[in-house]
């Protein structure tokens, strides 16, 4: 069928029982009568555009139809085509590197195929491309079933795509296509059951509405790595669990989305632009197909080899769903959900119900990103309810890093209350002890929340680096306390923190730089440096104390 073709048409091929007639346009809303037979979210195309829709309520032989598009046009008892299949997508080769709207449909093959900027009404599309070859692999192994791996695909560099069984499908392989190249359309595999045969594709279509089946949950004890400090340490997700970043316009919500896209320890990103304005969209689908990532041998590889954009503009009453993609036997899909409230309220109806159904939350302050602070993650609104699950993790990987993190939550937690006091009677005022505490606060503001996602020694920040830089700032703290209280209560000189500051001038420059060290030199010469820094620190104080006495 060539493009632009009618997909329907009044011809003798096509029964006119398969039709109903609309009796009611109600914005994206159609309500048509003859539906007798239909069923709950079938697809169904509407007018003589063929404008996609779905049925959501039945009615006596009456249905209500949510259309995908502009329904601008359609008449009373224009036709309601009937597919008897509910919305599918597809899953194969292909999927990465596209960009689709919410339906699945290939935004570019229908630019090039329209030569419009806007969708035309009714298009149909395939969604992976039919003609496409691929590199086929096959496993060995007789007796297979649903969800097994019989073979891999070379998709691209990043990504070596496994064909599954289709989930309810089983039987005795009785063919198998040699390893080659193939397309989506090409019988690659035959099964036979009780003597019947079944072929199979690389393609699977796959109901929206119905989950992949997955043959058990496992509880969730592996964090998803940001290669950002901030959510790293304080408040981590793990991998296969939920987020939101709530934050009015200009906090840097792209920003951590690309971050994550490019330096998260995940397999596959599927990018889902939903209710976001037009323009930011746009600048998404232009700066993605751009951005790169270093892989651990050094090469350069494009984020869109491993990444699938599902662009959903607020401006098309488009119900966006993402598609679980299966990577291997043990896998996850985590959602990261970025929610923009009008005037950066939280309490608006779209983030309140966000909130409900998220357990991490990265709450971002406009009042942190107009300080030029990013990534702007507000320290005291922001939650993670998974730090308990991932402790047996941190144990493993630190064993100190469960304590450092809660004291440097107290430090941040006091600053808070005592800038109250500082507003009111000024610094000088307070004890030596709360000035050591403002001065730890901000090293871990300015020096350790805050990211510079522009630079090659800080756009990304391994964990053990994230952990060394918050145990010798930690560290400081614990010293120049322990330091002021003995000298208060002996006779010597006393130990205030301008002395501190003044005697420790270089020491304390050394933990401000502690995030210019380049990840490129390798874990063991960063791990080495922080190690040195933390003794010096240890000696630096004990000489102190010394000389005070």
């Amino acid at each position: 069928m060539a493009y632009g073709d009618r997909l329907t048409t009044f011809e003798d091929s096509e029964k006119e029982s398969e039709y109903g007639y609309v009796r009611k346009v109600s914005g994206p809303v159609v309500v048509a009568d003859g539906m007798g037979g239909a069923a709950m979210y079938e697809l169904v195309r509407v007018g003589y555009d063929n404008l996609i829709g779905e049925i959501i309520r039945l009615e006596g032989d009456s249905a209500t139809i949510q259309v995908y598009e502009e329904t601008a046009g359609l008449m009373v008892n224009d036709p309601v085509l009937r597919t008897r299949k509910p919305l599918s997508v597809e899953l194969g080769p292909g999927i990465l590197g596209n960009i689709f709207d919410g339906i699945q449909r290939p935004l570019k093959t229908i630019a090039i195929k329209s030569g419009d900027v806007y969708i035309p009404r009714g298009v149909s599309v395939p969604a992976l491309d039919k003609d496409a070859l691929w590199e086929f692999e096959p496993s060995v192994g007789d007796l297979l079933t649903g969800g097994d791996l019989y073979a891999t695909v070379f998709e691209n560099t990043l990504m070596k795509h496994h064909v599954a069984l289709p989930p309810g499908s089983m039987g005795k392989v009785s063919y198998i296509a040699p390893a080659g190249q193939y397309n989506l359309n090409d019988t690659v595999l035959e099964l036979e059951f009780q003597g019947v045969k079944k072929q199979f594709s690389m393609l699977q279509t796959w109901p929206v509405r119905t989950p992949r089946p997955v043959a058990a949950k496992l509880a969730a004890d592996t964090p998803l790595l940001t290669g950002q400090r901030v959510l790293d340490a304080l408040f981590p997700s793990v991998l296969g669990g939920t987020c939101a970043i709530p934050g009015a316009f200009g906090c840097g919500k792209t920003v951590i989305s690309q971050a994550l896209s490019k330096y998260s320890n995940s397999d596959t990103v599927v990018y889902v632009g939903c209710g976001e304005r037009g323009n930011e969209m746009a600048e998404v689908l232009m700066d993605f197909p751009q951005l790169t990532m270093t892989l651990p041998d050094g090469r350069e590889e494009s984020v869109m080899k491993r990444t699938t954009l599902v662009a959903n503009t607020s401006n098309m009453p488009v119900a966006a769903r993402e598609a679980s993609i299966y990577t291997d036997r043990t896998g996850s899909v985590t959602i990261v959900g970025a929610v923009s409230p009008p005037g950066g309220d939280f309490s608006d109806p779209v983030t309140s119900a966000t909130l409900g159904i998220v357990q991490v939350f990265w709450g971002l302050d406009k009042k942190l990103a107009q300080r030029k602070h990013f990534p702007s993650v507000n320290w005291l609104i922001s939650y993670s309810k998974y730090s308990k699950a991932l402790e047996s993790f941190y144990e493993k990987f630190d064993s100190d890093f469960i304590d450092i993190r809660t004291k440097a939550r107290e430090v941040l937690q006091r600053e808070d209350d005592l800038n109250e006091i500082v507003q009111l009677v000024g610094k000088d005022a307070l004890a030596e002890t709360d000035k050591i505490t403002l001065e730890t606060a901000k090293l871990l503001r300015e020096d350790y929340l805050a990211q510079n996602a522009f630079t090659p020694y800080d756009k990304f920040c391994p964990f053990y680096k994230s952990v060394w830089m918050m145990r010798n700032i930690i560290h400081f703290n614990t010293l120049a306390n322990q330091a002021v209280e003995r000298a208060a209560g002996s006779d010597g000189q006393k130990i205030t923190y301008s002395v501190i500051k003044h005697r420790l001038g270089d020491l304390f420059y050394r933990l401000v730089s502690q995030k210019f060290e380049d990840p490129a030199e390798g874990e063991e010469a960063l791990v080495a440096k922080f190690k040195k820094l933390n003794d010096d620190l240890t000696v630096g104080f004990r000489n102190l104390e010394d000389d005070a006495r």
